[in-house]
């Protein structure tokens, strides 16, 4: 009976070996892994700051406005940037817009096409 108890103990000893191997080889492989992908990041990392110095280059007012200028014909001297309320033109006489009529929102649509569009698909 001993000698069946310590066999079977050798035994659960060899299995608790190889479970401990296998647990130990598991770690070391996503160690490997882990050390890939930090190096990937590190790497996506500079790229990422290559493309933010390239687009603070490409997206700079400057350029921007060399371009519009040179491509389009757009000049920057007529736009009028307002820094507080008080620069905002008032209610009254000396308003620009003082004697314009009030207009409503909304368009009245032509009946013609409607008529036209009912006709088509049959629901008039």
């Amino acid at each position: 009976m001993i000698r069946v108890l310590n066999f079977l103990c050798v035994a659960l000893i060899g299995l608790s070996i190889l479970a401990l191997y296998h647990v130990s080889e598991r770690t070391r492989v996503a160690r490997v892994e882990l050390k890939q992908v930090s190096r990937q990041i590190d790497g996506e990392h500079a790229a990422i700051s290559v493309l933010e110095t390239e687009w603070e280059h490409v997206a700079s007012p400057e350029r921007i406005a060399t371009l519009a200028q040179s491509k389009l014909g757009l000049d920057n001297t007529s736009t009028v940037q307002l820094s507080s309320l008080e620069l905002l033109p008032r209610r009254g006489e000396d308003a620009p817009l003082a004697n314009t009529p009030v207009r409503r929102a909304s368009a009245d649509a032509p009946a013609a096409p409607l008529q036209q569009i009912a006709a088509r698909s049959g629901t008039e």
